[in-house]
């Protein structure tokens, strides 16, 4: 990576290792990341065809929020989710196949008057097939009555980084007032993450979608959007630039741009790494004022891989998992887009919206790559599982090779997965 790849790496290494992060912890024992919104029991159907003529479902769950704390918790993380669930059996599953993945689910809360949100959706993809559907029964549902009375905040934050979506905002004018709490500039705040998430379908007015979505955006540090989505809800046009001229405020903000992968803007001296100690107290933004708006910012892009897809639901989550995942660990800003592909890539070829993210090991490998290896990366399904059996092969016949060996191993293998 070149010099200008390298961001001020201040964060500590995370004080448990991987694997031990578990799904009953006290609230108190502090989170890496705290990751707050609805998940639902999610109906998938074992045939294709309209939702009328399938016969039968398969239970999955189904959360932008609670998708990132899982992908976060697999790979190794303190990872909380915040949230509250029905008092019924869909409630209980949702927070025991959450807390599988080694998420602290301690803070969510059961609403005994409200139930656990559901839905149910076509096998077709959403973004290729005209006859998706998706028909949700969320209304007045638990979740949709988190507001700053109902939810913990010393559970939220009680972190290093806390991860919020405009997912939640659209649920009730409850979820948005809490929102709003999150996202204001406040001192000892931690580091506010905000994945935009645009869904249609859940705001009726556009223009007041927008606008919302902008003033929580403005209000976090870190914020993740594609540009599709800020087409949609901002009428912003013009490539990752122009989506940064329209949102000047976060100190860092992450264009997603599909199978073009990825651009971050890093206000320069912002001191974006800087996050503290859970209960530190430290300096935090809203304690001093922010870095000026005419600041310049440092501008990296990185091209996603080549990758055969079997269905996108999910991948933006995934992409925030490992982008958090290397902000974490104080990965130079180049690494962390990569971490974030190397997620997306492991979701999008997959038919699941959630699933066990590859080992460390291995995606850092494949991070380290050099950008004529890096570009030339094809990803199908099972690439993960291949590579990582070439490379336990290679290791038991010679005894161990070098790290670039590896890396140049795995992205063999790798890219034998997606031919």
């Amino acid at each position: 990576m070149s010099a200008t790849d390298t961001a001020a790496a201040t964060v500590p290494a995370p004080a448990q290792a991987p694997g031990q992060a578990g799904g009953t912890g006290e609230s108190g024992t502090g989170a890496e990341v705290v990751c707050l919104g609805e998940s639902m029991v999610t109906f998938v159907p074992q045939t294709t065809g309209r939702l009328a003529d399938v016969p039968a479902f398969t239970r999955a769950i189904g959360g932008a929020e609670s998708n990132v704390a899982c992908a976060l918790a697999a790979a190794g993380h303190r990872a909380r989710w915040v949230s509250r669930v029905g008092a019924d059996g869909f409630g209980e599953h949702l927070v025991d196949a959450i807390a599988a993945y080694g998420v602290d689910t301690s803070a969510v809360t059961r609403d005994p008057a409200r139930p656990t949100g559901i839905y149910f959706r076509t096998a077709a993809d959403r973004d290729a097939d005209a006859a998706f559907e998706v028909v949700y029964y969320r209304a007045g549902s638990a979740a949709s009555a988190m507001s700053p009375h109902t939810v913990p905040l010393d559970a939220l934050r009680d972190t290093r980084v806390l991860h919020v979506t405009g997912i939640t905002a659209a649920l009730s004018p409850d979820c948005l007032a809490l929102l709003r709490t999150l996202t204001e500039r406040a001192p000892g705040r931690p580091l506010v993450s905000f994945d935009v998430n645009f869904r249609a379908s859940l705001w009726p007015d556009r223009a007041a979608a927008g606008e919302v979505l902008l003033g929580l955006a403005r209000g976090a540090d870190l914020v993740f959007v594609g540009e599709d989505e800020a087409e949609t809800a901002w009428g912003v046009t013009g490539g990752p630039q122009a989506v940064r001229d329209a949102l000047p405020e976060p100190t860092t903000l992450v264009v997603k741009q599909g199978a073009g992968g990825a651009t971050v803007f890093t206000r320069s001296g912002a001191g974006e790494d800087a996050i503290p100690a859970n209960g530190a107290g430290g300096p935090r933004t809203g304690e001093a004022p922010a870095a000026p708006r005419t600041a310049p910012d440092a501008v990296i892009h990185e091209p996603a891989p080549r990758v055969d897809v079997v269905a996108p639901v999910g991948a933006g989550d995934a992409f925030a998992a490992g982008y958090l995942s290397g902000l974490l660990r104080g990965l130079p800003v180049a690494d962390r887009l990569r971490q974030g592909h190397l997620l997306a890539a492991n979701v999008l070829t997959v038919a699941a919206d959630l699933t066990t993210p590859p080992p460390r090991a291995l995606t850092d490998r494949l991070a380290a790559l050099d950008a004529e290896e890096w570009g030339g990366l094809a990803l199908g399904p099972g690439w993960a599982g291949a590579a990582q059996s070439a490379e336990a092969a290679r290791s038991a016949e010679a005894g161990g090779v070098s790290q670039s060996a590896e890396a140049g191993g795995a992205a063999q293998s790798a890219e034998a997965a997606g031919a």
